[in-house]
């Protein structure tokens, strides 16, 4: 998918996801991809692999998976929530968004998200580390929040922009990583190939 025209002597940029979320935040310092190529690769964890090696392990291997010009540069990125030693993946089923909403239910846990940037041969991340604490939720507001349906497809079961916000009352770390994008180091990632961050956005 063509989104925007490479930059003169910049490498065109190549978001390797699916996500709106993650290209709304890239927006948001000003950087529009010149292509969308979402990567297909199995992201079933490891047997006992760490939360931290698991997602770190996936924007890698997503990098690694998506072809890419010479003059292309490919950003990736994985989020993954942990409770203790526990991954918290996208739930298969209402029943599994329960038991994960209930096992964050007054307690912390944290939100992992690796960024990968390949370019020329060379492969770059970050991770970046988040504490969330989610209130007490009562089975009301879970079977309430469940029927929403907010939960499909978010690791964890929930996206703290969407309707589960109002059960955070608190985080400690990079909010845009929560969402799926770190984008302090996203942005720092990007500089170092040339690619560099517009806070102005399109205004003159």
């Amino acid at each position: 998918m063509a989104l925007a025209e490479t930059g003169s002597g910049r490498p065109g940029l190549v978001l390797g996801s699916a996500s709106p979320r993650r290209l709304d935040l890239l927006a948001q310092i000003g950087i529009k991809p010149a292509a969308l190529r979402p990567a297909d690769i199995d992201e079933t964890p490891l047997k006992a692999e760490l939360p931290r090696d698991y997602v770190t392990r996936m924007a890698l291997e997503k990098a690694n998976a998506i072809e890419a010009d010479a003059d292309e540069a490919v950003l990736t990125a994985d989020t993954t929530v942990s409770v203790g030693r526990r991954i918290l993946g996208k739930p298969q089923d209402r029943d599994e968004a329960a038991e994960f909403m209930r096992l964050m239910s007054g307690r912390r846990h944290k939100v992992l998200t690796s960024v990968a940037l390949s370019y020329r041969g060379k492969v770059r991340s970050r991770l970046v580390e988040t504490t969330v604490r989610m209130r007490n939720v009562t089975e009301a507001e879970l079977a309430a929040y469940l029927d929403v349906g907010d939960w499909h497809g978010k690791a964890g079961a929930y996206a703290i922009q969407g309707a589960a916000a109002v059960f955070i009352p608190w985080i400690q770390g990079s909010f845009s990583a929560v969402v799926g994008l770190p984008l302090a180091e996203t942005a720092s990632l990007l500089a170092s190939i040339g690619i560099v961050a517009n806070t102005e956005g399109d205004r003159p």
